[in-house]
This record gives C-alpha cells, sequence and structure tokens, in this order.
C-alpha cells in the first residue's frame, strides 16, 4: 500500500468505485440495449457483451483459486485478477469513444477513447494506493479488461455507431453520483462464500497466507 494522507485515501477510495460491478456493468449493460437495437452495430454488442463476460469468468476464476485453495504466485504477490481494472479497461474507453463524442467528430474519438483508457489505469493505480491489490493484480486486470477494448475496437462495425445525444448526459450523471450514493458492493463477500462452498474450506487463504510462502 502507498502511504498517503487520510484526505487523499478518502480520495482514492471513494474513486476507485467507479471501478466496482455495480456501477460499471449497468453501464455497460446500458450501452449494450442501445447498440443492440441498431442493425449496423448489433454485432460490436454481443461481442462486447460476450468478450466481457470471458474476461470476468476469467477474473473470478483467479479469485476462487486462491480464496478456496490458495492458487496464487508469491514472488509477484499475486492473488487473483483486479475485477476493477478488469471492468474498467473494458468498458470506459467504449462507452467514452461510442458515446461521448458526437458522429460527425469522429477525429476527437481517438482522444476520447484514450482518455477511457487513462481512466481506467488512475481506477487501477486508486487500487494500489488503498491497498487492496498488488500492482501485478492491476496489471494483469489492465491487460486483461484493455484486450476486450482492443478486440471491440477493431471490428469493422466501431467506426459507424451513432446514439441518442442523451445516453452521455445519464451516463456522466449516473458516474458522478453512484461512487457516493451506491451501497457498498458485495461481490467480494459473495465470491467468498462461493470460493468456501466449492473447496470445502472453513476460512478463506489471505494475502498474508501467500507471502509466508517467501523465503
Amino acid at each position: 500500500m502507498i502511504t498517503v494522507d487520510s484526505a487523499s485515501l478518502s480520495f482514492w477510495i471513494l474513486f476507485s468505485r467507479l471501478g466496482e460491478a455495480q456501477i460499471v456493468l449497468p453501464s455497460a449493460l446500458l450501452a449494450a440495449l442501445v447498440l443492440l437495437r441498431r442493425g449496423e452495430t448489433r454485432r460490436l454488442a454481443v461481442w462486447w457483451m460476450v468478450s466481457l463476460g470471458a474476461a470476468i469468468a476469467l477474473t473470478t476464476m483467479t479469485k476462487i483459486a486462491f480464496i478456496g485453495w490458495g492458487v496464487g504466485y508469491p514472488a509477484l504477490d499475486f492473488i487473483g485478477i483486479s475485477g476493477h481494472a478488469v471492468f474498467a479497461s473494458a468498458v470506459y474507453p467504449l462507452l467514452f469513444g461510442i458515446f461521448l463524442v458526437p458522429q460527425e467528430s469522429r477525429g476527437w474519438r481517438g482522444v476520447v477513447i484514450g482518455a477511457g483508457f487513462l481512466l481506467a489505469l488512475l481506477i487501477g493505480i486508486s487500487r494500489v494506493i488503498i491497498g487492496v491489490h498488488s500492482v501485478s493484480e492491476v496489471v494483469a486486470g489492465l491487460l486483461l479488461g484493455g484486450a476486450v477494448s482492443a478486440l471491440m475496437l477493431d471490428l469493422p462495425s466501431w467506426p459507424r455507431v451513432a446514439a441518442s445525444p442523451i445516453f452521455p448526459i445519464v451516463l456522466l450523471l449516473f458516474m458522478a453520483l453512484m461512487p457516493m450514493h451506491a451501497p457498498a458492493s458485495m461481490t467480494h463477500s459473495a465470491v467468498t462464500q462461493l470460493s468456501l462452498l466449492l473447496s470445502g474450506s472453513k476460512v478463506p487463504h489471505t494475502r498474508a497466507d501467500l507471502l509466508h510462502q517467501l523465503p
């Protein structure tokens, strides 16, 4: 964990919430529904949700493997892919590039997509600052989620996307309000319970257990 003062820590904890599943996934699903309504972007929506689902499944499996069976990599302080980093890098670049740039302003699209990746990077950094993930876990999450975005950006239908101007307003309001008002995320607790159920363990493995394996 990087040492910061209490005010900065409070900011990073709040900022980190932008990577929570309960904030990112509804945004992605709403965007997918918008894209599914248009024939030329339906393929983009389907492949985005399929690839995002695969990334989520892989992320969850690494967490279950460690919590339930202690499968990790002590040398890299790795106990599971950062879900926040995956969600942010797989969703925000596409949301920004598709819905925050007018159709006639394609020249700005690369800049806005870059801003989405920058936001994902900052969310990943926040997870390290507040001490819930190691650098290796965040890097793995950014690479996995970034691969999802890269795959979608490579689809031929991507440049022809256009959406109602009301969506950017709803999206930005949602992102501004949810970190402060959304209830605490229960995903980690749910994954922990599932891990214990599958493994038959009485207590979850912890990062301390992993680091005890270091020479």
